[in-house]
């Protein structure tokens, strides 16, 4: 029986964690020569993402939806929000929350954030079919991480 410090290393290139990384980073690397043209970082268009889907959401719902704390975006809300892209207010019915609306700018960039899927479609040089089918897996992936951490 070998002891731990007798087995070999794990190869980089033969990890899955790795693969996902470094594929992250790239398609991080294209969205960030994109997103220029929309005055948005790629963390503000997911938030964005969110609020075209559903507008006026609760911080933690776009947290929910984001898998993001809100530590993490309340800052990132500050600054969309002095941009003019959204606006936040306490919810009536409980102050401790707050609401996230799309201001009519905010609404307006829609439309241009559409014109980017084409290129990030082109840029991975797959179908739309692959597309649907990798995504699919990577969230069924994500799903038992999830809940093999107990989240």
């Amino acid at each position: 029986m070998n002891s731990p410090s007798s087995l070999p290393a794990p190869a980089l290139d033969s990890q899955l964690c790795f693969a996902l990384y470094s594929t992250s980073l790239a398609m991080m690397r294209v969205y960030r020569g994109l997103l220029p043209k929309l005055g948005l970082t790629y963390p503000q268009y997911l938030v964005m993402m969110v609020l075209w889907e559903q507008d006026a959401l609760t911080v933690s719902d776009i947290g929910e939806r984001l898998f993001l704390d809100s530590a993490t975006l309340t800052p990132l809300l500050k600054r969309m929000e002095s941009q003019g892209l959204v606006q936040r207010a306490r919810a009536r019915s409980d102050e401790r929350q707050v609401i996230v609306t799309l201001t009519e700018q905010g609404q307006a960039l829609r439309q241009e954030a559409a014109k980017l899927m084409p290129e990030i479609l082109c840029a991975t040089k797959c179908s739309v079919e692959e597309i649907s089918a990798l995504r699919e897996q990577l969230v069924d992936l994500r799903k038992n991480l999830n809940d093999s951490a107990g989240m």
